[in-house]
Parts: C-alpha cells; structure tokens; sequence
C-alpha cells in the first residue's frame, strides 16, 4: 500500500475556501493546523523509513492526529454559515 499525507486539505476539500479565512481570522484554528501538519510530516517520515520511532509511540502520533483531525473538523463545521 503506498503512503500518503493526510494533509487538511486532502482531509476536507469540502472546506478549501473556509480553511484559508478560518486560519487567518482564528489563531487556534491556525495553530491546531499546523501542529496537525507537522505531526503527519513526522508520522509520513516514520513510515517511510527516513526516521525511527516503536509501534507504541508512532500509534500514539496517529491517536494524535486523530484527536487534531476531529477538533479542526468541528471548528471549519461550525465556521459554516
């Protein structure tokens, strides 16, 4: 199976023109976001061979991930409008 980036713009294309408003007016959106972005760089990097890291802590990078994924997914949700 190849290897993706999960970036937020593959996540929720649904939500491309919201993101760019939401990061600029919404610090902790934007912070959330990037924090998500560079997690999923280091997770990328992990499986890919290019860094080391044991099962248990690259599955607590993804519970992360995923954490920050459905956080940034309520906040472009409720910016509808």
């Amino acid at each position: 199976m190849p290897l993706e980036h999960h970036s937020l713009k593959n996540e929720f294309p649904q939500f491309a023109s919201q993101f760019s408003a939401l990061a600029q007016s919404n610090k902790r959106f934007a912070r959330l976001a990037e924090e998500y972005e560079a997690l999923d760089k280091r997770i990328y990097e992990v499986e890919d061979g290019h860094s080391s890291m044991d099962d248990l802590n690259l599955q607590g990078l993804k519970m992360q991930r995923v954490t920050l994924k459905d956080e940034i997914s309520n906040m472009l949700t409720n910016s509808e409008g």
